[in-house]
């Protein structure tokens, strides 16, 4: 039905930046809300970044300043711009995505990336 799949991940010094990408495929009607999502060992996961159809943001307090959602309507992919990186940040990051599959059904579903690990350290 629908594909996630992330790149832009791996290890990046304290202040530094990465940049991740979240390409969906399928069976694709429309989209509603993306969003990034993370987890760290031993801790809940979290939502990082959500970006509506309408442009509306809605961020981590811990990462306002430093991470910039964004996403390419035409190719169905979503960004995160992360920047001033901290060895707090080290996580696992997934991509999730609201889906409307059919014509016939106004439901979206959502879809999850496989994740892609963001390590943060000297």
């Amino acid at each position: 039905q629908v594909q996630l799949v992330e790149s832009g991940g791996g290890l990046v010094q304290p202040g530094g930046s990465l940049r991740l990408s979240c390409a969906a495929s399928g069976s694709i009607v429309s989209i509603n809300v993306m969003g990034w999502y993370r987890q760290a060992p031993g801790k809940e996961r979290e939502s990082v970044a959500l970006l509506t159809s309408g442009g509306t943001t809605d961020y981590l307090d811990s990462v306002k300043g430093r991470f910039t959602i964004a996403r390419d309507n035409a190719k169905n992919t979503v960004f995160l711009q992360m920047n001033s990186l901290k060895p707090e940040d080290t996580a696992v990051y997934y991509c999730k995505i609201g889906v409307r599959v059919s014509l016939l059904v106004g439901t979206y579903f959502d879809y999850w990336g496989q994740g892609t690990q963001v390590t943060v350290s000297s």
